[in-house]
């Protein structure tokens, strides 16, 4: 009877270590944020804090809301299926009221701010920084005649631009899908970075 039990606890445990999937922190977390997490099957784990809240979802914008689970310490958690690669935007939905992941760092997408969480391409390293020569980003306000009114925009310049003054450079406008500003392409597209 004593192996059948260390078998079936072994066996418990095997499966346990299978199915965590080497759960990490997002790279979309802000500083020091243990959730989100994601995992190298590219399922999404999400962990928050509502000890006093009766019912919990999660809306992934992508797909429908599903109920987060309730644990014994206060914290109501969701595992996703897998995940296509790329940044989804969330929120969170606690007892009716829809709020942010104080885990996440806040994207400006669907026309308000909402979480979001980095699912990384296995393999891809284009959108990440690298020891190459980089340009800026700049930030420029210009008053538009047409609207009338001041407006915001993102200038990438590449390396050397500031020395290099008599060169002249293609141009590539980046407009901003709809719901989202001018910062998605940097801060949720990395354009910079590509």
């Amino acid at each position: 009877m004593r192996w059948i039990a260390m078998g079936l606890l072994l066996g418990a445990s095997f499966c346990f270590a299978q199915d965590s999937g080497g759960f990490k922190p997002a790279t979309s977390n802000v500083p020091d944020a243990q959730y989100p997490k994601v995992d190298s099957n590219s399922r999404v784990e999400i962990r928050v804090k509502a000890p006093d809240a009766t019912k919990v979802k999660v809306n992934f914008w992508s797909g429908p809301k599903s109920d987060m689970e309730k644990q014994p310490d206060g914290f109501w958690t969701f595992r996703t299926p897998p995940m296509a690669p790329g940044l989804h935007y969330y929120t969170i939905i606690v007892d009716g009221a829809e709020v942010s992941d104080p885990g996440s760092t806040a994207y400006f997408g669907g026309s308000k701010w909402a979480s979001a969480v980095e699912v990384p391409e296995a393999g891809a390293d284009y959108y990440l920084p690298a020891n190459v020569p980089h340009g800026q980003v700049r930030e420029i306000w210009y008053h538009s005649s047409v609207t009338g009114t001041w407006r915001h925009a993102l200038v990438y310049l590449p390396p050397d631009y500031d020395t290099q003054t008599k060169s002249r450079y293609p141009v590539l406008y980046l407009q901003h899908g709809g719901g989202e500003d001018e910062t998605g392409w940097i801060r949720q597209g990395k354009a910079n970075f590509m």
